[in-house]
């Protein structure tokens, strides 16, 4: 597994107690912080927390949002870490249910302890017992799904734009726009105006702004499921500016003791995600030999770090 060159940066042969199984297959983190975080989830595993998104950490970004699947090595290395991790969780802007479809959770043996937190953590699907629970929808989302096209047709250069109906949300896609960023660019103040007339919020990402009630985001969700779990070390995987917010709960959360440890999916297109990380991976890709590097130690006890 390769870094992209711009985040290539190690600390020298200074990889404090970090076993050598993890180390052969994934770059150290760059930080102490994030250092001693990974030490506490190879010391107490039981209590570890694992949560990553879905788009552009286990899935590749692609054209069309509907297109989306997870890498297909990336299902087998969760479900070798799983086993043996107190918690494993994925933290998507998309319905519960489509990141189980996409991803191929359902019925995994050795994922059966496995939560996915849809809708930025509005939803919530458990593979013990496969039921998403949801609340009703924001009336305001049909509303503005609705007004969306005449509201696109006003704006210069939006062939191209495809709008997704997420049921509890609506994202607009540039990613096949002649020129995406500018587009994006383009249609930032239109899209913030529309949300902010119905009392919804825009959540920015890769070529993407998406329009969705407030109230929940994926640190609130992150920091619930961490509380709940008792997780006494967090590392959570994210790629775009929609998980900026679980790197302040882990930020937070290592403010009250508990390990963290930041890792980007690393992309050119989001230069401020990866400024914040311990760790950068090289895209789904990197992300699988990373949970595949978590597990290594884990499957030979004597590799662990024997500090707390």
């Amino acid at each position: 597994m390769g870094t992209p060159r711009r985040y290539a940066r190690r600390m020298g042969s200074d990889l404090g107690t970090l076993p050598p199984s993890f180390t052969r297959r994934c770059p150290a983190p760059i930080t102490p912080t994030g250092r001693r975080g990974l030490e506490r989830l190879f010391t107490q595993p039981g209590r570890a927390l694992v949560a990553l998104d879905f788009d552009g950490v286990l899935a590749p970004i692609v054209d069309d949002p509907e297109q989306a699947r997870a890498h297909p090595d990336a299902v087998p290395a969760l479900a070798r870490l799983a086993p043996r991790l107190g918690t494993i969780a994925v933290i998507t802007g998309r319905p519960a249910a489509v990141a189980v479809e996409y991803g191929g959770f359902a019925g995994v043996p050795d994922l059966d302890g496995l939560v996915v937190l849809g809708a930025y953590g509005a939803e919530t699907w458990d593979a013990a017992d496969g039921e998403v629970l949801a609340p009703p929808p924001h009336p305001s989302v049909a509303a503005v799904r609705e007004e969306l096209p005449a509201e696109l047709a006003g704006v210069p250069g939006t062939e191209g734009v495809h709008i997704e109906d997420k049921g509890g949300a609506v994202a607009v896609h540039t990613r096949r726009a002649d020129r995406p960023a500018a587009v994006l660019a383009r249609l930032r103040e239109p899209m913030a105006r529309l949300a902010e007339r119905h009392g919804l919020v825009v959540e920015p990402g890769r070529m993407v702004l998406e329009l969705r009630p407030p109230g929940m985001d994926k640190g609130r969700a992150l920091t619930a499921l961490a509380l709940r779990t008792g997780a006494t070390s967090v590392v959570y995987v994210g790629d775009d500016l929609g998980d900026l917010a679980a790197f302040s709960a882990v930020d937070a959360l290592r403010g009250e003791g508990v390990g963290g440890l930041l890792v980007c999916s690393g992309s050119e297109e989001v230069g401020e995600l990866a400024d914040r990380s311990d760790l950068v991976v090289d895209g789904p890709e990197g992300v699988v030999a990373l949970l595949e590097a978590l597990a290594a130690p884990l499957d030979a006890p004597d590799d662990r770090p024997t500090n707390p």
